[in-house]
Order: C-alpha cells, then sequence, then structure tokens
C-alpha cells in the first residue's frame, strides 16, 4: 500500500463529486448577467449614501475619541505630573515622556513639583482607545473630538508637547467627557485636587 492510500483508510473520509453538466443558458452566463444588471439598476433610484468629503462633512459625536490633548488647571498651569500611568495604561506602548523636576522659577507653568519634559504620543500606534484618559490621576490628558490630520510623513504621526498642551487662550471643552459625578467633584474647592 502507498502512502496516500494509507492516508485515506485513517480518515475514513471520502469525497463525493458529482459532474453536473451545465445547460446551455448557464454555460453562456446569461441569467447571471441579467441578475447582475438588475441590482447594479436597481441601485440607481436609491438615495445616494456617498459625502462630498471635505466640503461635506458626517456629525460626530460628541463623544468621539480623536486627537489628545493635556489639559492645563484653571490657573494655565500644565496638569501633567509625568507619573506615567497613562503609558502604562496604553495597550499600544504610544506614550512616552521624561520627567523632570520643576524649578522655583517655573511655578506658574506646572501645578507640581514634578512635570513631563518630555511628552510624545505616536500616534501611528495608538488605537485611541481613551486607556489613558481613564488612567491619569490628574485629569491632564484627554481624547478630543478632532480627527488626527493625515500626513505623507511618519514623523508627523509623532505628537510632542508643542501639539498637545492646549494654548492658555483657546481652551479644549472636555466636559462632555466626563461624568456628571466627576463634574460635581471638580467643583468641590475643599478638595486638594481641585485647588
Amino acid at each position: 500500500m502507498s502512502a496516500n492510500q494509507n492516508i485515506g483508510l485513517l480518515t475514513n473520509r471520502s469525497k463525493v463529486v458529482s459532474v453536473k453538466k451545465m445547460t446551455f443558458m448557464e454555460r453562456i452566463y446569461f441569467p447571471a448577467i441579467i441578475k447582475g444588471f438588475g441590482i447594479t439598476f436597481s441601485h440607481l433610484f436609491k438615495k445616494k449614501v456617498t459625502i462630498q468629503y471635505p466640503e461635506v462633512k458626517r456629525p460626530i459625536a460628541e463623544i468621539y475619541r480623536g486627537k489628545h490633548v493635556l489639559k492645563r488647571d484653571d490657573e494655565g498651569r500644565e496638569r501633567c505630573t509625568a507619573c506615567g500611568l497613562c503609558a502604562l495604561a496604553c495597550p499600544a506602548e504610544a506614550i512616552t515622556m521624561v520627567a523632570a523636576e520643576r524649578k522655583p522659577d517655573e511655578m506658574h507653568l506646572y501645578r507640581e513639583e514634578k512635570y513631563a519634559s518630555v511628552y510624545e504620543i505616536n500616534n501611528l500606534r495608538c488605537i485611541f482607545c481613551g486607556l489613558c484618559e481613564e488612567a491619569c490621576p490628574k485629569e491632564a490628558i484627554f481624547l478630543t473630538n478632532t480627527i488626527v490630520p493625515s500626513n505623507y510623513e511618519r514623523s508627523d504621526f509623532i505628537y510632542g508637547k508643542d501639539v498637545l498642551v492646549e494654548p492658555v487662550d483657546h481652551r479644549v471643552d472636555v466636559s462632555k467627557r466626563q461624568t456628571p459625578e466627576v463634574l460635581n467633584f471638580k467643583k468641590d474647592k475643599n478638595q486638594s485636587h481641585n485647588i
């Protein structure tokens, strides 16, 4: 017995192949062509779903997870303390940071004694899951509903603090991303977190 015959005996499987002769109409594919044209013509009279982007844009949900922002407090100081919890929570390992100590003349720039001198997010690796904003104890990082713009260079997708930190004169509203409980907690000035 050959090896192929042994395999057939071991599996006990046999395939029955039918050799059904095609009719003349099936051989020239005429019914299939008519059916295909019928589907095509039925779509001509349906409502178009195409959006003429960028002239017309689809509405985006208020809780859409898009471009990241590093928030400032009410006095304009950066909230981030470079604790690294956002980087630990990131499943794609897209966040890198370097911590530094605040100097006495930088008290108006940074909220805590420690701050992130370098903070980078690689948007090519980021999966926009929102775990970084959930992990942040200082509410320093949020995902906005702004779509990350496309670029031609890979280096343009690595956002540093120059892109991530919100400008002092143009604050980014993230109140839609916060629960009512968190918003009420933030109003309580007796909590050291809100001072």
